[in-house]
């Protein structure tokens, strides 16, 4: 049995699956805001209630949280529920919940989940791009979360365009302080920028992929723009790691014209002859973070 637990910022989802990666049991219950104790407690209730009736005893969980483990502090940093900052949370999670508790972010969550039982299932080596309100990623290798030495592998979201044509140059500023960040240009946001820019009308990111789909002109060269900016930057990512698979979730994945549009764009750009990187659309769509998290633990620590 593998236990999962994604922290959101309005949220808190709990999973149990079967040593086959089944469902067992799924519930959520609202986030307390702003209250550090209260989402522990949280955490611990909503367990307690998945788990009733289940030999469960010393089994691990698995917490996907907005942020990571500062490896020089062992305290949260970088979470967007800022009343995790600077916190054990899971020295203090695990004291709660009388288990093993081990942490990781959202979107490594996401990679582990689809590279374990999702769209990417099988491949030795994972890109799993979240693109939504933000742009981030997870790298797996060999089945395994690689996260590096600080805890920062698969920030995709906050390198540079590369390759910015002379209208990309400095780029929009980027809450990280610095301009022209990857997450400014392919974010559901970013997409919204570039068409206002261009027409002065606010979209959503699936509106103005809508409205392209009618044959509007300023939207469909919206488009174009951004899947050039995708294709720049998957490109990259393959000339580094050259994963046998991208799959990609967040809201944005949801447009489908990408997944036709942007493998045959990036050919212009990675270094290479020909790719066979698949890219690919999340099997399990938002429940890819609880069933990360439930994946975070190898098979022999949770059975």
């Amino acid at each position: 049995m593998r236990i999962g637990v994604d922290l959101g910022g309005t949220k808190i989802e709990a999973l149990v699956l079967g040593r086959d990666g089944a469902e067992l049991c799924r519930q959520r219950v609202p986030t307390p805001q702003g209250d550090y104790q209260g989402i522990v407690l949280a955490i611990r209730d909503l367990l307690a209630t998945v788990l009733e009736g289940r030999q469960s005893d010393g089994i691990p969980v698995g917490v996907t949280i907005p942020g990571a483990i500062s490896p020089a502090t062992g305290l949260i940093k970088n979470a967007n529920s800022t009343c995790l900052i600077g916190k054990p949370f899971d020295i203090d999670l695990g004291l709660a919940l009388n288990r093993p508790v081990r942490l990781a972010n959202d979107a490594n969550c996401f990679a582990l989940s689809e590279a374990s039982d999702g769209a990417a299932k099988g491949a030795d080596s994972v890109f799993g791009v979240i693109v939504g309100t933000g742009t981030g990623a997870g790298i797996i290798i060999g089945g395994r979360l690689h996260e590096g030495p600080n805890l920062i592998a698969g920030e995709w979201g906050h390198v540079p365009l590369p390759w910015p044509d002379d209208d990309e140059r400095p780029g929009p500023s980027c809450y990280c302080g610095k301009r022209g960040c990857i997450e400014t240009f392919l974010s559901g946001p970013g997409l919204s920028r570039d068409f206002k820019t261009a027409t002065g009308q606010e979209l959503k990111a699936h509106e103005v992929a809508e409205l392209a789909f009618t044959g509007d002109a300023a939207a469909e060269a919206c488009m174009v723009r951004y899947e050039r900016r995708m294709a720049k930057s998957l490109a990259m990512v393959i000339s580094i790691l050259d994963p046998e698979v991208i799959v990609m979730g967040g809201g944005v994945s949801n447009i489908d014209r990408l997944y036709d549009n942007v493998p045959g764009l990036m050919q212009e750009f990675a270094f290479s002859d020909q790719l066979s990187t698949k890219l690919v659309k999340a099997k399990h769509g938002d429940s890819s973070g609880v069933r990360g998290a439930a994946w975070l633990w190898p098979l022999d620590k949770v059975d």
